[in-house]
């Protein structure tokens, strides 16, 4: 078959659309522009060197994600077996809520009533059942409002702690800590470490590193907390915090703060009262209601509107809070007999006081109404007769004739604790009220109180010190005197005289005996109160005389008994000791004393219608004024002066002092019967020539050396009777 010579048509397969579909645009393709090619490799270049950048940031970013998650891992299981081992130390719940080191001495007055605490007070074991709900509540509020919901330790509560602290220019540690309950508890506890005295000076000490705050101890304290929670209830860690924590005044635990504070059991505070508790752990001293009970009672308002905010209280509970604040009670008040509990802790055995690891019950001799009247007599005389600002100082000690202490006032400020205590610690001259002594000795050795002596110039020659002169005050010279003009006038020459003609080591004997101790001097100024005593020491010989001539050991104590115990460990029965002077040469001396007051120097002492005798006391330069005396009931001695020796202005014995003796015995009086002084009635006056007195009661105390005896004889001429 021939061809017929035409091209063939290319072969070309059926388009696969469905019939009527549109036919499709041929793409036109456009030309490159100009530059195009170098744009993309540009576009190309960025890619690379973020892809360069990129993959290295991404590897490290990879590589801090499984450090971080790996180390994450290794610090919780550091923690879960920190928190399990403080977990496997912690103790039963008992063995936590009791944790002072020491123990505390309870002081009751006369009446068995409680007026004084010192030590650590633990009134006994509460729980977060038992205690008043208000102040379960309170605490809440104040210290960790989200402590039920916790895990023992609050991240949002420690971020804003910090916060604020940063805010107020302080350190992110300082101030505000952030602290939960559980946290708190942990550093009452001291993260488990118990008080040991050879690692630490005192447990001042122990406490003051336990609440050191640094980030380690800031770790420690989580994880102990964490240990808490896991090993007791929240209640129960709630239970060791109203145990453990201090709220001032020596009080360990809610349960002794409302003792001490209030009076009653922290089972029965009032939402008032609950407010002032809770607001003490903000600064225990600081709102301390025996320091400042308007500041206590303001921090107690900011507690109640919390309280009122977060649900505890109702509007109508809070404003009948608001309206009658806590106030202390009777006891915690007053804060009575400071000086005295003092004293009392410093004299009774250390064992069972200053160091004593057992709660200690003393009985003592106080009356809280006496130490009133001596309270509200030293103020009155100073707001009345001291002009303004004046630094002089006082001191008053009231006792029964056997030596039983009833009121002790150791200086101006009365409400105090662990203070210098004047009546007990300060050594003075006594000045003339040393002076009873003398005559003491001579009515003892058979003088009378009518026996005449002379007052007039007198030099002795001391061996070593040459001459000595003493004078009269005012420069005044009676001539013959009895006795007992010689002692209500203050007569110093008179008074040498007696003294030298008894011998001086008599005299000396007569007032050791009577309970004086201090190193008395061994010169004739010995007759003129020269050595340094105390008040108290002065008081009790003082009282000696009262009781009819027996020495005299000044005591608080009646009994001492640890808690929970019936029998007393130790008892007193009464200070009286051995005669020192016949009972007839104390009622002279007595009725001496009285004429002291009634027309001698102590004149404004006097009290109307009630027996009384003292004597005046003042030292050279007056630097220090006395005034010592007593009724039927009660000695009283009163000291004034300034803590330097700097001397008093216009001040005696038979001034100031004396009006503070009096206005302190007619309180301590009031009510009281009268009752007559046990002296002599007065005889008729002396004889220009008296008979020889009689023989005295107990054997005379004379002179043993020879040289003492002649001297005895010369001087012997110048008293009536002329006794050898």
């Amino acid at each position: 078959m021939s061809s017929s010579g035409r091209k063939r048509p290319p072969l070309v397969a059926d388009r696969r659309h469905a019939a009527g579909a549109k036919k499709r645009r041929p793409v036109r393709r456009k030309k490159n522009p100009p530059g195009s090619r170098k744009r993309g490799r540009a576009r190309g270049g960025r890619g690379i060197l973020a892809w360069l950048i990129l993959r290295p940031l991404g590897l490290v970013a990879r590589m801090i994600w499984r450090l971080t998650w790996r180390l994450g891992v290794v610090m919780a299981l550091m923690v879960a077996l920190a928190v399990g081992y403080e977990y496997s130390r912690l103790p039963p719940i008992s063995e936590l809520v009791d944790g002072r080191a020491r123990g505390s001495v309870t002081l009751l007055d006369r009446d068995d009533n409680v007026f004084a605490w010192r030590g650590e007070q633990f009134g006994g074991m509460i729980t977060a059942d038992t205690v008043s709900p208000h102040l379960k509540n309170a605490v809440i509020a104040t210290e960790d409002k989200r402590f039920y919901r916790h895990f023992g330790i609050s991240p949002r509560g420690i971020a804003s702690a910090i916060r604020i602290n940063l805010r107020e220019g302080r350190g992110p540690l300082s101030g505000n800590g952030g602290s939960t309950i559980s946290q708190q508890t942990a550093k009452l506890l001291c993260m488990g470490r118990p008080y040991d005295p050879k690692e630490w000076k005192s447990e001042t000490a122990y406490e003051r590193d336990c609440r050191q705050s640094s980030l380690w101890r800031k770790a420690r304290e989580a994880i102990y907390a964490l240990a808490l929670e896991a090993k007791y209830s929240k209640d129960e860690i709630l239970t060791i915090y109203l145990n453990r924590a201090f709220l001032g005044g020596g009080a360990r635990g809610f349960e002794a703060a409302s003792q001490r504070y209030f009076g009653k059991s922290a089972k029965d505070v009032t939402p008032a009262e609950a407010a002032m508790l809770a607001g003490l752990l903000k600064a225990p001293t600081r709102y301390a209601p025996t320091n400042n009970l308007q500041r206590s009672q303001d921090r107690a308002r900011v507690i109640i509107r919390l309280m009122e905010e977060q649900g505890y209280l109702t509007r109508a509970e809070a404003e009948e809070a608001r309206r009658n604040p806590a106030r202390l009670s009777p006891a915690a008040a007053a804060r009575a007999g400071g000086y005295f509990a003092d004293w009392i802790m410093s004299s009774a055995p250390s064992f069972l006081t200053r160091e004593t690891t057992e709660d200690v019950i003393i009985r003592t001799t106080f009356d809280p109404r006496i130490q009133q009247a001596a309270e509200e007599a030293l103020q009155y005389v100073f707001d009345t007769k001291v002009r303004p600002g004046s630094k002089a100082q006082a001191a008053i000690i009231v006792m029964s004739a056997d030596g039983a202490v009833r009121a002790m006032v150791g200086g101006r400020q009365t409400r105090v604790s662990g203070a210098f205590n004047r009546a007990t610690q300060a050594l003075r001259q006594p000045g003339s009220t040393f002076k009873p002594f003398v005559y003491a000795t001579a009515l003892e050795m058979g003088y009378s109180y009518n026996d005449r002596v002379l007052d007039a110039p007198l030099t002795i020659n001391i061996p070593g010190s040459g001459p000595w002169t003493p004078k009269n005050y005012g420069g005044k010279y009676f001539g013959e005197v009895t006795l007992t003009e010689a002692l209500l006038r203050s007569l110093n020459t008179a008074t040498v005289r007696v003294a030298m003609a008894m011998g001086l080591e008599n005299v000396r004997k007569v007032a050791a005996d009577f309970g004086i101790e201090s190193d008395l001097a061994k010169g004739p100024a010995l007759a003129l109160g020269v050595s340094e005593s105390t008040l108290i020491e002065m008081t009790s010989a003082y009282a000696g005389i009262l009781n009819g001539g027996r020495s005299v050991t000044p005591y608080g104590i009646l009994g001492l008994r640890l808690k929970g115990d019936q029998d007393d460990l130790l008892d007193q029965k009464g200070g009286m000791g051995e005669r020192v002077i016949s009972e007839n040469a104390a009622r002279q001396l007595i009725y001496m004393m009285n004429q002291v007051i009634e027309r001698g120097t102590g004149r404004r002492a006097r009290l109307p219608g009630r027996q009384t005798a003292g004597k005046t006391g003042t030292t050279q330069a007056a630097r220090d004024a006395w005034f010592i005396g007593f009724t039927a009931d009660y000695v009283t001695g009163v000291w004034m002066g300034y803590d330097d020796n700097t001397p008093l202005r216009g001040v005696t014995g038979g001034g100031l002092p004396a009006d503070i003796w009096r206005e302190t015995m007619q309180r301590v009086h009031k009510d009281l019967p009268l009752r007559p002084l046990p002296m002599i009635l007065p005889e008729p006056p002396a004889r220009a020539a008296p008979p020889a007195p009689a023989e005295p009661t107990r054997r005379r105390r004379g002179p043993d050396d020879l040289a003492e005896r002649v001297l005895l004889e010369v001087l012997g001429g110048i008293l009536g009777g002329n006794r050898r």
